[in-house]
């Protein structure tokens, strides 16, 4: 039976990459979502935006096409955030005005940027930096602030700013802090980290065994990751469907459906 909205997947069951949607009726094609984490994919999905949960840039890209095709012309980073601001607390939200990365300072969607603000009460709006690798140490979020002025960081938001550059998208971020800039992650947190964004629970316990001295910084994190994960699904209610992007009313985009 063809699905109202979006959802695509590998024919293998075990693959790791996720495109995520939720049920309703026929929806425009509107706003691709990438993201880094399962949870941030189930949140993000709805009618008229693909999601696509991070695996590998191979991955990325064969999906990317596919949502091209369909119709979509918009991109968003959305999800949780390392804070690297001092300022920032968990929970606190972040619309980039720009994204940062090792090589370039690529500006977001004006409009849609500023209509995402509009949406999210209290919203920072500054830098946001794209990084390879978790940044785990107090220390280093203090440099990487004071390096390059972003607020938070987080590993999806330079390859958005990328894909949209080399394909003529909008795009936008908007990024929750999950870890303020003075949280130290322990290494048990990203031992169970998984790719197409899973985690794998046992892996997570060994390191604790190995290094019970992680278990304080392990259920503080617990603990912001639950804020930040409210956080995140009330702004989700908040932007709505599209995330706030509006689409041009001459632009003739294709339902999800009609382009399958």
């Amino acid at each position: 039976m063809k699905q109202s909205s979006t959802a695509l997947r590998r024919g293998d069951a075990d693959s790791r990459a996720r495109v995520a949607s939720k049920g309703g009726p026929p929806a425009r094609a509107v706003v691709i979502a990438l993201v880094g984490l399962s949870f941030e994919a189930r949140i993000a999905a709805g009618p008229g935006v693909f999601v696509i949960c991070r695996d590998n840039d191979s991955e990325i890209a064969r999906l990317l096409e596919i949502a091209r095709k369909k119709g979509y012309r918009s991109i968003i980073s959305f999800g949780v955030a390392g804070g690297l601001a001092p300022h920032l607390r968990t929970g606190d939200w972040v619309v980039a005005s720009s994204v940062v990365d090792a090589q370039f300072n690529r500006p977001t969607d004006p409009a849609w940027t500023e209509k995402i603000l509009t949406m999210i009460p209290g919203a920072h709006h500054a830098p946001i930096l794209g990084v390879d690798t978790a940044v785990t140490d107090p220390k280093g979020k203090r440099r990487l602030h004071l390096r390059t002025g972003a607020a938070a960081a987080d590993m999806e938001s330079h390859l958005v700013a990328r894909l949209a550059a080399e394909h003529d998208l909008s795009f936008a971020a908007a990024r929750v802090v999950i870890d303020p800039a003075h949280r130290f992650v322990p290494p048990a947190a990203l031992a169970g980290m998984l790719p197409g964004g899973r985690t794998d629970a046992m892996a997570v316990a060994r390191a604790l065994i190995a290094r019970p001295s992680q278990l304080l910084s392990m259920i503080r994190l617990g603990f912001d990751a639950y804020v930040a994960c409210g956080a995140l699904r009330r702004t989700r209610r908040l932007l709505g469907p599209e995330f706030g992007f509006s689409v041009p009313a001459y632009a003739a985009i294709p339902t999800a459906d009609a382009a399958s």
